[in-house]
C-alpha cells in the first residue's frame, strides 16, 4: 500500500522531468550550430582528459615492461662516486667495485638471500666486420648473466664458464649490431674485430628494445674475463679487477631488504668501509617507484590542462545560457503566466545546460577513443605505446563534464527562474 502510494507521487515528477529533458533538448536543436560550437570546448576537453590518462597508463605498462625484462628480483650494486676538485660526481663514476667482490657475494653463508649474482664490465668499443664499422656498447659478462638479466639467446649459444676461465676471444652479438654487420647473413662462426682484436661469434641475442635511454640490442657480450684483460688492461682498485656493477638476484621480492643488508655488510667489510659506502645498492622495486612517479606527475599535469581545457567549456556554456535567456525571457514570462514555477524553469535551463556538456562528453570520449587508437601505432624509438582506456578514466571525464554542466549553467538558470514574469511578458 504505501510502496503503491509512493509510486503515484513520484510519477507526476517523473513526467515532469521527462518534459522538461524533451523541452530543453528541443530548445538546444533549435540552434543546431551555435549547441555544436559550445560543445566543442567539452568535446576537446575529454578528449584530451581521456587521452592524457590512457597514454599515461600506457607509459607506465610500457616501463614496467621494461624493468621486468631487466630480469626479477634484482639489486644493481654500483660504485660509489668520485669526487674531483671537491666536487662529488654521480652514482658510478669511482672504481672502487672489483671482481673479488661479485665473488664475495656467491657466499650463500654470508648472503643466504642472494640467488645468483653476475658482475658486468660495461665500456664504448669499435666493432668491425668486412666493410661494416661501428661503435657499440660492449658488456663483459659471466654465464650467469643469462638468467639474471633475461639475456635470451636468438641463435648460437651464451657464454659458458669454460669461456671465462680461459678469457676467449668469443662475443654475443645484439640484434641491432648483427643487422648492421652480416644483415641476413648468418653470424654464427664468423670473425669480428672489437678495438682491432679478432673475436668468434658464437650466438645472438633476442631483442629487448629501449630501456630508458639504452638500447639493450645496441649492444655486444664477451667473456668478462677476456674484457679486463685485453680490451681494459691495467686497471685495478687494491690490487684487484675493476667492473662496472653487479647485478644480484634475491631469492624472493620480500627478501629485497634483506638482501640489501646483507650485500652491503660483506662490502664494508672487505672494502673497510667506517663511515661513508663506496658503493650504492638500488632495487629494481626503486626504479619502478621512481617511474612511477614520474608518470603520475607527467600525467597529473597533462590532466590539467585537459581540465583547463573543461572550465574553459564550462564559460563558453554559461555565455551562451545567459544569452539564451535574454533571448527567451518573453518565454519565460507565458509560461510562469500559465503556471510554471522557478523549481520548472531552474531545472530546464540546468537540464539545457547538462544536455549540453553530457552529448559533449560522450563525444569527447569517442574522439579520445580515436586519438589513442592512433597514439597506440606511433613507434616511439623502438618502443610502442599500448594505451588502455579505463572505465574510471571514462567515468571521470564524464562525471567531470557533468559536473561543470551544473557549476556554469546554474547561474543562467537561476537567473532565468527568477524573472519577472510581468516584465518578462512586456520584454521585446
Amino acid at each position: 500500500m504505501v510502496r503503491a502510494m509512493i509510486v503515484r507521487l513520484e510519477r507526476p515528477e517523473i513526467a515532469k522531468l521527462v518534459t522538461i529533458t524533451l523541452v530543453a533538448g528541443r530548445s538546444l536543436s533549435a540552434n543546431k550550430l551555435r549547441s555544436a560550437l559550445t560543445m566543442l570546448g567539452i568535446i576537446i576537453g575529454v578528449a584530451a582528459v581521456i587521452t592524457m590518462l590512457s597514454i599515461g597508463r600506457g607509459a607506465q605498462e610500457a616501463i614496467h615492461s621494461q624493468l621486468r625484462g631487466l630480469g626479477t628480483n634484482l639489486l644493481f650494486v654500483l660504485p660509489g662516486s668520485a669526487s674531483v676538485g671537491g666536487i662529488r660526481a654521480e652514482t658510478g663514476t669511482a672504481g672502487t667495485l672489483t671482481l673479488e667482490d661479485a665473488y664475495a657475494l656467491m657466499d650463500p653463508i654470508n648472503v643466504p638471500a642472494v640467488l645468483a649474482v653476475a658482475p658486468t664490465w660495461s665500456g664504448i668499443g669499435q666493432v668491425v666486420y668486412q666493410g661494416a664499422n661501428l661503435r657499440t656498447r660492449i658488456l663483459g659478462v659471466t654465464p650467469e648473466f643469462e638468467t639474471v638479466r633475461n639475456a635470451r639467446v636468438s641463435t648460437g649459444e651464451f657464454i659458458q664458464p669454460a669461456h671465462v676461465a680461459s678469457r676467449s676471444n668469443v662475443v654475443l652479438l645484439g640484434s641491432v649490431v648483427q643487422e648492421r654487420l652480416f644483415g641476413d647473413q648468418d653470424p654464427i662462426g664468423q670473425w669480428i674485430r672489437i678495438n682491432n682484436l679478432p673475436f668468434r661469434v658464437i650466438g645472438t641475442l633476442e631483442s629487448k628494445g629501449v630501456t630508458g635511454f639504452i638500447n639493450q640490442d645496441d649492444v655486444v657480450l664477451v667473456p668478462i674475463t677476456t674484457a679486463l684483460s685485453r680490451l681494459d688492461p691495467g686497471r685495478s682498485y687494491r690490487g684487484a679487477n675493476v667492473i662496472t656493477g653487479i647485478n644480484v638476484q634475491v631469492v624472493s621480492a620480500d627478501l629485497l631488504d634483506e638482501a640489501t643488508e646483507q650485500i652491503s655488510a660483506v662490502l664494508r667489510r672487505r672494502h673497510h668501509v667506517l663511515y661513508e659506502d663506496d658503493f650504492a645498492v638500488i632495487g629494481q622495486n626503486e626504479l619502478m617507484k621512481t617511474a612511477n612517479q614520474i608518470i603520475a606527475i607527467f600525467t597529473f599535469f597533462l590532466g590539467g590542462v585537459a581540465a583547463i581545457s573543461l572550465i574553459v567549456g564550462g564559460i563558453g556554456i554559461m555565455n551562451i545560457m545567459l544569452v539564451s535567456v535574454t533571448e527567451r525571457t518573453r518565454e519565460i514570462g507565458i509560461r510562469k503566466a500559465v503556471g510554471a514555477t522557478r523549481r520548472d524553469i531552474l531545472v530546464q535551463f540546468l537540464m539545457e545546460a547538462i544536455t549540453l556538456t553530457l552529448v559533449g562528453g560522450v563525444i569527447g570520449v569517442l574522439l579520445g577513443s580515436g586519438v589513442t587508437a592512433l597514439v597506440s601505432e606511433v613507434d616511439l624509438g623502438g618502443v610502442t605505446l599500448n594505451p588502455t582506456i579505463g572505465l574510471d578514466a571514462v567515468l571521470l571525464a564524464i562525471g567531470f563534464s557533468a559536473a561543470v554542466g551544473i557549476i556554469f549553467g546554474l547561474y543562467p538558470a537561476r537567473r532565468a527562474a527568477y524573472l519577472n514574469p510581468i516584465e518578462a511578458l512586456r520584454y521585446e
